[in-house]
């Protein structure tokens, strides 16, 4: 729904009461939210407390004057922005070029016009506003930017291992063949083929993910037998577990309603995952909890573990894991986790304790 604009914020100034009432009076007469101030030190203080959208100010005051008045405010980084409309009795020339100096952007001369004040705040009111969200538009690109650059270095990271083992194979392949020993392939091949495979997974991941974030994605939901998925997403990355231990638990007699591919997928990140950033005698467990209604699935791991500002955002798209353990990266796996289960109507999470190893769960 969207949301109506808040009144505009006008601050007055002038030490004349029958001035800053005729203001008051007029400007909150068309909706306009409006604070009078008599003096140029209670200006700087509203000011700083508040920044209004436009500022009201009169030339002649006791103390400090409007044009003082404007060059401090014009000084103030955070106030330098603010239009300040010029209210004076004194029409000639050099006045209004005094004003403008000083950092002024309009000038209205007294008596003035109950017409012409309000066109005038009501235009600079819009150009103010119009900058404002243009500066809110450009920062909203440049962060865009920002995630598309790190989205690219995030696949070129990931995709790079994988890339070298093949071009690493062809070349192994090749100088095997040359020398005679063709006996030597086929485990080349198998290399190969699962450098191979990564690379799907890797290109699969991102267009499930663009999938997922416009609602294209549409699922297939089963009643499926838990132990057996389980055991099957096992077989699939026993081959990538080389001697760690990968154990799975639990499941046996329980079904839930979901895509099984999609889950499948969803089980087999978190632990290629899980094996990426286990050492090589380490264990990895596979396993299923019941929670009444609910099947919760968890991998657990006792590599390095992520510290509790990364677990807060290791399953955004964008979300990257500082630290040495970088290296390997989470990339987009567990943005697709997270919607993938999101998808269901499921929750994922994440304990970890440094050095103690992590437990990523999701809940359907």
């Amino acid at each position: 729904m969207k949301t109506e604009p808040a009144p505009p914020n006008i601050l007055v100034v002038d030490d004349t009461p029958a001035n800053l009432h005729l203001l008051v009076a007029l400007l909150s007469e068309h909706g306009h939210k409006v604070r009078p101030v008599t003096s140029g030190e209670l200006a700087l203080r509203a000011a700083r407390a508040s920044a209004p959208d436009v500022i009201l100010l009169d030339v002649a005051m006791p103390g400090m004057d409007g044009y003082e008045v404007c060059r401090r405010l014009k000084a103030d980084e955070k106030l330098q922005d603010i239009p300040v409309i010029f209210l004076s009795a004194h029409t000639e020339l050099e006045d209004r070029i005094r004003a403008f100096e000083a950092g002024g952007v309009d000038y209205i001369s007294k008596p003035f016009r109950v017409e012409e004040v309000m066109a005038r705040v009501n235009a600079h009111v819009t150009i103010r506003r119009q900058r404002e969200q243009l500066a809110s538009s450009y920062r909203q690109l440049r962060e865009l930017e920002r995630m598309r650059d790190t989205l690219t270095h995030m696949v070129a990271h990931d995709m790079r291992s994988p890339l070298l083992a093949l071009n690493l194979s062809i070349d192994c392949v090749g100088a095997y063949l040359a020398a005679g020993k063709a006996g030597l392939v086929p485990p080349v091949l198998d290399n190969a083929r699962l450098a191979l495979q990564n690379l799907i997974r890797l290109v699969t991941q991102m267009l499930d993910v663009s999938r997922l974030e416009s609602g294209e994605m549409r699922l297939t939901l089963a009643d499926t037998e838990v132990a057996p998925l389980l055991a099957e997403a096992a077989g699939v990355l026993k081959p990538a577990a080389g001697a760690r231990r990968l154990l799975v638990e639990g499941g046996q007699g329980v079904t839930f309603r979901v895509d099984k591919d999609l889950i499948h997928r969803v089980i087999t990140n978190l632990l290629a995952n899980a094996i990426k950033f286990t050492g090589e005698s380490g264990t990895v467990v596979l396993r299923s909890v019941s929670e009444g209604a609910r099947t919760r699935i968890e991998v657990q791991d006792d590599g390095a573990g992520i510290v509790a500002a990364d677990q807060k955002r290791i399953f955004e798209k964008f979300g990257q894991v500082d630290g040495e353990k970088r290296h390997a990266g989470y990339g987009l796996g567990l943005a697709f986790v997270r919607m993938a289960v999101e998808a269901h109507g499921g929750i994922v999470g994440v304990e970890s304790d440094v050095g103690r190893g992590s437990r990523f769960w999701f809940s359907i």
